[in-house]
């Protein structure tokens, strides 16, 4: 009897310090779209008031608190526990990814290491998060994206304030397309989805007021779409409009 495919099992670090309580929903919705979460640690000091909104939420999901007194003030130990964690549970072999929660810089050369070592990093934070962070991740998502509702509503990021108009994306969707597109310059929506990650890991059509990137490519109207019955959907960039018909009879020499 074939054996059930498993989901990725990921690793969930939250640094408390720099991440706020109320994204926790989004948060855990977002990462079950990419695996299951079977570790779920967070680290901060709780007695802190920073800390202290997670302390309402942790038993809804099944968080396990690391509490970590600041006895000293300027170092952070719940940073150096989060790593010594995550290194610890990287060389266990038993995770197929790990999920960093922060804004912090900090964490750029923990990300680093773990895709070193062949295994996906998904960041998540604000959008002050340092470039260098979000660039160490396979993918970084904005934390403000998360508080705009769930992955069901139509209009998932309409309420986020990182809000751009959906022509702001399209430099980016053409710029993946050019890189990939075949003779005909059709390419997979699936496939420009990839390349856009990796282009940008923290590009996201929720910020944009899409929630999905199907949704974004249609609002952006600078693309042509074929998607057969029951097929994947392509897309290629449109071509260039013509000059108006007025001015090519302007131009018409005359006899």
């Amino acid at each position: 009897m074939p054996s059930e495919t498993r989901s990725p099992r990921l690793a969930v670090l939250i640094d408390a310090d720099n991440a706020s309580a109320k994204i926790a929903d989004g948060l855990f919705e977002e990462i079950a779209k990419i695996g299951e979460a079977s570790v779920r640690r967070i680290y901060g000091d709780f007695s802190n008031d920073r800390s202290r909104g997670w302390a309402a939420i942790l038993s809804k999901h099944a968080i396990i608190p690391q509490q970590q007194f600041a006895y000293t003030t300027g170092k952070n130990a719940s940073d150096i526990t989060l790593v010594i964690d995550a290194m610890d549970l990287l060389y266990s072999g038993r995770f197929d990814g790990f999920c960093l929660v922060s804004s912090d810089s900090d964490f750029t050369r923990l990300a680093a290491r773990i895709r070193e070592h062949g295994v996906d990093v998904f960041g998540f934070g604000e959008q002050k998060t340092p470039e260098s962070f979000r660039q160490a991740c396979r993918r970084f998502v904005y934390t403000e994206n998360l508080l705009g509702g769930t992955a069901n509503t139509q209009d998932a990021g309409s309420k986020s304030p990182l809000l751009q108009p959906p022509d702001a994306a399209i430099p980016m969707i053409k710029k993946v397309i050019v890189q990939m597109e075949n003779d005909d310059g059709w390419v997979a929506l699936g496939e420009v989805g990839k390349g856009l990650t990796n282009l940008a890991p923290d590009f996201d059509s929720r910020t944009y007021g899409s929630r999905k990137l199907s949704d974004l490519v249609r609002k952006t109207n600078a693309f042509e779409i074929d998607q057969p019955k029951g097929g994947a959907m392509r897309i290629r960039i449109k071509p260039a409009a013509g000059p108006p018909a007025k001015a090519r009879a302007a131009r018409k020499p005359s006899s």
